[in-house]
């Protein structure tokens, strides 16, 4: 009988859970617990083979690593580096506390553990994890030891294996003392010194490593773990607080005493004084520095790794120049504790290579590099500064007139060296004789920013307080270096061109394989090539006929001095830094001189004459077997054209009878077509008003108004390129008051009564002023000085227009209308200037 639904379907029988195992899991575990040990096992014997293959094969090896070696600009070997700095000592020579100093900081486990430290290892990789980044190492000694003596610089991921391995086998030959000697021997410390006792000579020049102190023990085992940042020469304050780390660490596992730790942090480190050493040292100092930071590779691994260095070297101008410095007549007798010290680069003025360097007068290796060290570099500093930026930037040219006043700019009044102002003269003229107010004047007109801006593009660092009038002088906050400075003025030299300053043409490693290469395809165009040679045109100038005069030799020179006043009490005539910056067609150089630390005892007590004759005898000897060549100027650039010079002579009178001012002048020498604009204002006139032309030398204005006084001054323009020459002296004519005549005999100003003539009126007695001496009749007031600028707008061309109107005679030649705005006009302007920060430059 048929059924309906699914009652009497099947049942499929429910799955029943699996009981959890312990027996099989726990057979599981320790199966996979035999294959792990096993397979460490085995780990552990390929290390221990391994290292041991390795030590037997290497056990012998002692020699350095292949040396690196550095080549001149004409690929000649100049030197080698390499671990030459190294002497070995024992244990037994050493303090006891020295050797532990070490332990403490590197390996505080070294007596325990069989060369591989897994506890380090696995805090390392705890807090790696933590921090997310590699912050701890777990090498130790035994590790650092088989790395620094077996292995080369080059890493691989089975490099960290074969140092462990082989820090096995020395452990299995080797006592705890012999591979601590050994290591102290071994790893490097900066200052190319290998080994304990280099370091301990380098830095604390001690011999006798019995004779260190606990500070110095300290700072010693301080270095390793990054020797150019730690190394107390470069980096006090780094080298101090790592110390410190080292002290406590010592302190914390019971070596030291809390008395003595405290006594040991807080003393400062001051470098010894030792003997100067070979020959180009400062450039190949710097030369290493550079390698390393294009090649990213340590100075340990360079110096060990086989590395060929070439580099921009020019050993004839190296040569000459270090033999210039050492030469005690170009300084000043040294002070009761320094020497008179100076730095210098010269650089190639087509590529930017760094042909010469040197550090200072008695310069050691990885001291004190005066030529990469900034000083206020003064008015050497204003080419880079305004002039250069006036040129490019506004349009000026070298005949521009610039403002030359004592101006005060808020708070800043800065004055010319010689306290001698003449109201307006060429740019050209302030760049020869090195005057402050002009730079001054020209810097506030163009604007702080495009004269920093322009700076920037060559390359000049600025610190944040720079941005005032005070830089117009080379008043820096921290200065440029010579090295800065002489790379900048490249430009100059290379059509407005600047190629990157650089030692290192590139690098091989042991193979010939090229790990770096210097490429500068596309220099940077810095300025128009227009600008460039009007620079050199003026730079020319300042030395040929100007303050650079001891820098002319036998080869064309442009450059600039400068120097800084020094600022103590009753020395202000003297200076704390003096400089030259000049170039030929091939190099560009820039010298400082000056002292270390300037004070009452130690100053500049002579002018930047001393630089400039120091840089004729260097580039005199570094180029002598080079051809004499000339500043070409650029095909496209225009020739500077000289304006016509300016009138000295101007003279005025009134004639009674024309009822007339007459003007006269002499015409300038050296310009055949000329013409001229003449200025008037009254007494009564706030401005001078448009100009009245003129084609002659004479003028007579007939529109004064009687009884007031008139100022007059004229501009020579030249009609061929209506460029202007500066403003004449001022005259100043008092006109006569209608008055009817007098009686024959009974003159006011007659004969016996004048009142400001000699007593002699020329009318015989019959004029209200006789024609000679008579009550200012035709009488001329020069202005006391001449004064070329007559207002205090900064320009001679005035906006007001006098009332009346002004005949000119004669006229033979039609009048030439001048441009509107003449090339040769200074530009007026409010001071912009707040209170300078820097200190000034003294301008010569």
């Amino acid at each position: 009988m048929a059924t309906t639904g699914n009652s009497n379907r099947p049942k499929k029988p429910s799955k029943k859970r699996k009981k959890f195992n312990k027996k099989k899991a726990a057979i599981w575990l320790l199966v996979t617990a035999v294959m792990g040990a096993a397979c460490a096992m085995a780990g552990y014997m390929i290390i221990l083979l391994n290292g041991e293959r390795l030590y037997q094969v290497n056990k012998d090896k002692m020699e350095m690593s292949e040396a690196a070696v550095f080549y001149d600009v004409n690929g000649k070997e100049v030197t080698t580096m390499a671990r030459e700095n190294r002497e070995l000592v024992t244990l037994a020579e050493m303090p006891e506390k020295l050797p532990i100093a070490f332990v403490a900081t590197e390996d505080k486990r070294f007596n325990e553990h069989e060369g591989i430290d897994f506890f380090a290892i696995g805090r390392a990789l705890v807090t790696d994890i933590i921090e997310r980044r590699a912050a701890e190492g777990g090498s130790t000694i035994t590790q650092q030891l088989a790395k620094n003596m077996f292995l080369n610089a080059d890493k691989s991921p089975i490099r960290k294996a074969t140092e462990a391995s082989i820090a096995k086998a020395l452990e299995n030959h080797l006592t705890k003392d012999q591979i601590l000697e050994m290591y102290l021997n071994r790893i490097y410390f900066g200052k190319s010194a290998w080994g304990v006792k280099a370091a301990a000579k380098k830095y604390f020049n001690k011999s006798d490593l019995k004779k260190l102190e606990l500070w110095e023990m300290a700072t010693l085992a301080a270095i390793p773990k990054a020797p150019s940042y730690y190394n107390p020469i470069d980096n006090p304050e780094n080298s101090k607080e790592r110390r410190g780390v080292v002290l406590l660490l010592m302190y914390q596992q019971g070596y030291i005493t809390e008395a003595e730790k405290t006594q040991a942090q807080a003393v400062d480190y001051v470098a010894p004084q030792v003997a100067a050493n070979k020959d180009y040292v400062a450039f190949l100092d710097y030369a290493l520095s550079e390698a390393i930071d294009k090649t990213g590779l340590t100075e340990d691994e360079l110096l060990r790794g086989g590395y060929q260095i070439y580099t921009t070297l020019d050993p004839v101008a190296q040569k000459a120049a270090e033999t210039a410095f050492a030469n005690p007549d170009f300084f000043q007798k040294n002070g009761p504790e320094q020497m008179m010290q100076g730095g210098m680069a010269i650089v190639n003025n087509k590529d930017g290579g760094i042909a010469t360097m040197i550090g200072g007068r008695d310069y050691k290796t990885k001291t004190w590099n005066r030529a990469i060290k900034p000083r206020q570099p003064g008015s050497s500093f204003k080419p880079i500064i305004e002039y250069a930026p006036a040129l490019e930037k506004k349009g000026m040219n070298p005949y521009t007139m610039l403002k030359d006043e004592k101006l005060s700019y808020g708070n800043y009044s800065p004055s010319n060296w010689d306290n001698i102002y003449s109201g307006q003269m060429t740019m050209m003229k302030a760049l020869e004789k090195s005057a402050n107010a002009p730079a001054v004047w020209l810097l506030n007109e163009i604007g702080l920013k495009i004269g920093m801006d322009f700076a920037k593009s060559l390359d000049i660092p600025f610190d944040e307080k720079d941005s005032n009038l005070a830089i117009a002088l080379g008043g820096m906050t921290r200065g440029v270096s010579p090295l800065q400075l002489a790379s900048a003025y490249t430009a100059f030299a290379n059509n407005g061109l600047l190629n990157p300053a650089h030692s290192i043409v590139k690098v091989l490693d042991s193979h010939g394989e090229e790990r770096y290469k210097f490429k500068n395809d596309k220099p940077k165009q810095v300025m128009s090539p227009k600008t460039a040679w009007n620079m050199t045109v003026m730079l020319k100038n300042a030395v040929d006929v100007g303050t650079g005069v001891n820098a002319r030799m036998n080869r064309p020179v442009a450059g600039k001095t400068g120097s800084t006043q020094l600022d103590l009490k009753g020395l202000e005539q003297y200076y704390r830094d003096v400089w030259f910056a000049g170039y030929t067609p091939e190099y560009t150089a820039a010298i400082w001189m000056g002292f270390d630390n300037t004070d009452s005892k130690h100053y500049v007590n002579g002018g930047s004459g001393r630089p400039a004759s120091l840089f004729k005898d260097i580039m005199t000897k570094a180029l002598a077997g080079k051809p004499v060549t000339q500043f070409q100027k650029p095909s496209n650039v225009p020739d500077v054209t000289q304006p016509p010079q300016g009138i000295t002579d101007l003279k005025g009178e009134y004639n009674k009878d024309r009822k007339a001012v007459k003007l006269t002048w002499s015409a300038p020498i050296g310009t055949e077509r000329l013409s001229y604009k003449l200025y008037r204002k009254s007494s009564k006139d706030a401005d001078y008003g448009d100009p009245i032309l003129s084609a002659t030398t004479e003028l007579e204005d007939f529109t004064t108004k009687p009884g007031e006084s008139y100022q007059y001054y004229v501009v020579p323009v030249n009609m061929d390129n209506n460029l202007e020459g500066g403003a004449s002296n001022v005259v100043t004519v008092m006109t006569e008051e209608d008055k009817p005549g007098g009686s024959p005999g009974q003159g006011n100003n007659g004969n016996g009564s004048g009142n400001n003539g000699n007593g002699n009126g020329n009318g015989n007695g019959n004029g209200n002023n006789g024609n000679g001496n008579g009550n200012n009749n035709g009488s001329v007031k020069p202005s006391p000085t001449p004064t070329p600028t007559p207002t205090g707008s900064g320009s001679p061309k005035p906006t007001p227009t006098p009332s009346g109107s002004v005949t000119v005679t004669p006229s033979p030649t039609p009048t030439p209308t001048p441009t509107p705005t003449p090339s040769g006009s200074p530009v007026s302007g409010t001071p912009r200037g707040g209170t300078p920060t820097g200190s000034p430059g003294s301008g010569n």
